[in-house]
């Protein structure tokens, strides 16, 4: 370290240090209040001290890093994984361990969990790393410097740092973007300039205009080039790993529930007059109601992984519901209301639990099983009645669009809602007339009235356009869905249990015969409104109404049965039974399984060599299907031209870097004379450089077909430029980055 006066030290590092925490205070939200907030004072202020120490004592950069890692593990306990410490602060291996880890795995768990992460495992690596790190590079670099244009260069540390929060933040960051950035100039370029030498007295007004025009113009110009577009956010672009899509219909399986009658699992503390949903299903193609919840739909929402707290802004009474899973299958978790915190115990279960909070349903991707124990902090909205819901309108959300919808659901909902004269009587109409009118039947029994299962389409039309109305939650709560939202409601059909009363004075055994169907419509001010259109149990078909059976046929003593063949020997030589050998199979199966683990591990590194080839061909492969199906056919009649030239500059023979189409087929003409086949490249050459001229400058335009026709010509004057060569020029070639290098963003000659 040079000799420096103390105050400019102070101002390098209270710049530089300032900067950082303004960049990195959009994570406080991400971790939800004041979480973070050690974590990354901690890491400012030791990093900082690192830096100034090891610049005081001329410390070498190896010894720097050492340092830093050192204070990595030794606060890190206490700042980002005080679960792993003694008392919350003493270091234990497994403190060493999971910091380790953290340094890794620490950012994919903060982008794919949903806000706020919470401070659970080692979530605070993230925002500990980059205080640490951060402000240890960047008052090193500017303390250590021995020019000023070099210490200017700390200032890339505070924006590298204000990018990475950018990745981890949400949509909407206590502190806005447009400030941030506003705030880092201000102080950043000033400081920058200084240090480097350049800043002026006869400057400082010019700069500052440019820095007012600048600012004026992000400031007024964004919102105008954005307008109301959402801002991107990763976090909201990266897809989960589970989706709804790949697994049946929750609701079909709702007679497999009544069938079987066996113990699903135990809730306690169940709130009284609370459901237990287990799916949310708002999309329908014709032939079964499903969970849409893949992000396409706001109201749909999406299934996420969720940290220690979940935010919500439903209005009710709080409880903690505890569950326990007996012969429940699938993937589709119990829940209650709208949960604000999972308490999962198992490891492997906690990981693989996702949560959406739009529709209040979870599940478990590796799939629920017997004896799992969890519980859930939870809000329990307030059922509001009809009159008091009034004339509030419906809610204006999106939700996946319906097909193969019947007509009969259309017809039948507008004759009944006739005299309704808001949103919610045309709701509470199509309820009352479905569970009045018609009848309830599982179906299980068999009877002279039939009660099938499903709620395709065909059920839905014989359900309403039948003489009887017969059926269960699994028809009833389909076709009330799908008329509300023929009449312009947002419904959504739920799909859960509702337990006998009494359940909140203890444990409860729900089983099978509990599970229920019921609709949901969405109201402003009220949120989503819970609907039974199903008629209650006892109200079942009558004598009257089932068709009389028809008269037996008369019973006819039926003959003997012919005496049995005569059993043949096996022949000893043809037809001597074989047996089994488990052993060689099991060992058949053993030894491949271990040649395909084997092989796979061999892959990994082979494949980790070879990708920087595969992202060459993939690049090269992008910017040919570019050109290719660019929609200006001059564009694509010209990256015709420019393939053939980028081909013969992968294979070491290319043509002038500022020559004409012309003397481009020329040269390259000339290039490949020598070679076999070179007659035919270079009459191929000469024909799609003059087509290609044609196309540019002459006052029409070429048609599609004409550049398809022109693309067709240019593969097969690619593969003869290849075959020209060796097999290991052809091999260098399509791996070769001459042809990326020396790309140039260049538009065809004569066009705009």
């Amino acid at each position: 370290m040079t000799q420096r006066p103390a105050a400019r030290a102070a101002v390098d590092v209270a710049c530089l240090v300032g900067a950082l925490a303004f960049a990195l205070a959009p994570l406080l939200e991400v971790y939800g209040g004041l979480t973070a907030l050690p974590a990354l004072a901690g890491g400012l202020l030791l990093g900082t001290t690192v830096a100034v120490v090891g610049a005081a004592r001329r410390w070498s950069a190896i010894t720097v890093v050492a340092a830093v890692i050192v204070v990595y593990v030794l606060a890190g306990g206490a700042l980002a994984a005080p679960g792993t410490t003694v008392a919350g602060v003493v270091p234990t291996p497994a403190t060493v361990v999971d910091l380790a880890r953290g340094a890794a795995s620490t950012w994919k768990q903060v982008l794919t969990l949903q806000p706020p992460v919470g401070s659970d495992g080692t979530l605070l690596v993230a925002a500990y790393l980059l205080a640490l790190v951060g402000s240890c590079l960047a008052v090193s670099v500017a303390l250590r410097a021995r020019t000023g244009a070099t210490a200017a260069s700390a200032v890339l540390v505070p924006v590298a740092v204000m990018i990475a929060t950018i990745v981890l933040g949400t949509r909407r960051p206590i502190v806005d973007p447009v400030l941030t950035g506003v705030v880092l100039v201000v102080v950043l370029l000033p400081w920058a300039s200084w240090r480097a030498g350049l800043l002026r007295a006869r400057r400082v007004v010019a700069t500052g205009a440019l820095v007012a025009v600048a600012v004026g113009a992000a400031v007024v110009g964004a919102p105008v080039v954005v307008g109301a577009t959402d801002r991107f956010v990763v976090r909201d672009e990266m897809v989960p790993p589970f989706d709804p899509r790949d697994y049946p219909s929750p609701l079909s399986a709702f007679r497999e529930f009544v069938k079987e009658d066996v113990p699903l699992f135990t809730v306690t503390g169940l709130p009284e007059g609370a459901r237990v949903r287990l799916a949310t299903m708002d999309r329908y193609d014709g032939v079964v109601w499903n969970v849409a919840g893949d992000g396409s739909a706001q109201a749909s929402g999406e299934f996420r992984r969720v940290g220690s707290e979940i935010d919500t802004t439903v209005r009710g009474d709080q409880a903690h519901v505890e569950f326990t899973l007996d012969q429940l299958d699938g993937v589709w978790l119990p829940t209650v209301g709208q949960a604000t915190a999972f308490d999962v115990d198992d490891a492997d279960a906690a990981s693989d639990l996702r949560y959406n909070d739009a529709t209040g349903a979870a599940v478990l991707t590796g799939g629920v099983r017997e004896g799992l124990e969890y519980g859930i902090d939870v809000v329990v909205p307030r059922v509001p009645p009809v009159t008091e819901v009034g004339s509030a309108p419906a809610s204006d959300v999106a939700q996946p669009p319906l097909a193969n919808v019947p007509e009969v659901a259309a017809v039948t909902a507008a004759d009944v809602a006739r005299d309704a004269g808001s949103p919610v009587q045309i709701g509470a109409a199509l309820e009352s007339w479905l569970a009045e009118e018609g009848y309830f039947s599982h179906g299980v029994e068999v009877s002279g009235t039939e009660s099938l299962s499903g709620h395709g389409a065909d059920r839905i039309t014989s359900l309403l356009g039948g003489d009887l109305m017969v059926g269960d939650g699994e028809q009833y709560a389909a076709a009330m869905a799908l008329m509300a939202r023929e009449m312009g409601l947002p419904a959504r059909v739920v799909l859960g249990f509702v337990p006998e009363p009494g359940a909140e004075d203890g444990p409860v055994e729900v089983t099978g015969k509990d599970v229920q169907a019921w609709v949901e419509v969405a109201f402003q001010g009220y949120g989503w409104v819970p609907f039974d259109p199903t008629p209650p149990p006892e109200q079942t078909p009558q004598e009257e109404d089932q068709e009389k059976p028809s008269e037996p046929n008369p019973q006819v003593v039926q003959p003997p049965p012919p005496p049995p063949g005569a059993v043949t020997p096996p022949d000893e030589d043809t037809e001597q039974p074989q047996t089994d050998d488990p052993d060689e199979q099991e060992d058949g199966s053993a030894l491949f399984w271990r040649i395909a683990r084997v092989a796979g591990l061999v892959s990994i590194p082979l494949l980790l060599l070879a990708s920087p080839l595969l992202v060459i061909v993939a690049l090269k492969a992008r910017r040919r299907r570019r050109r290719r199906r660019s929609p200006d056919p001059v564009a694509r009649v010209a990256g015709g031209w420019d393939e053939v030239l980028d081909t013969a500059r992968d294979l070491r023979r290319p043509a002038g870097a500022l020559a004409t189409r012309n003397e481009s087929a020329l040269a390259l003409a000339a290039s490949f004379a020598d070679s076999p086949g070179g007659a035919l490249v270079a009459t191929r050459v000469g024909a799609l450089a003059r087509s290609a001229d044609h196309a540019v400058f002459s006052a029409g335009e070429p048609s599609g077909a004409h550049a398809t026709a022109y693309w067709a010509d240019v593969q097969q004057t690619v593969e003869a430029m290849t075959r020209s060569v060796g097999w290991r020029r052809r091999v260098r070639a399509r791996v070769s980055v001459a042809s990326l290098k020396n790309h140039r963003n260049r538009r065809p000659k004569g066009t705009s």
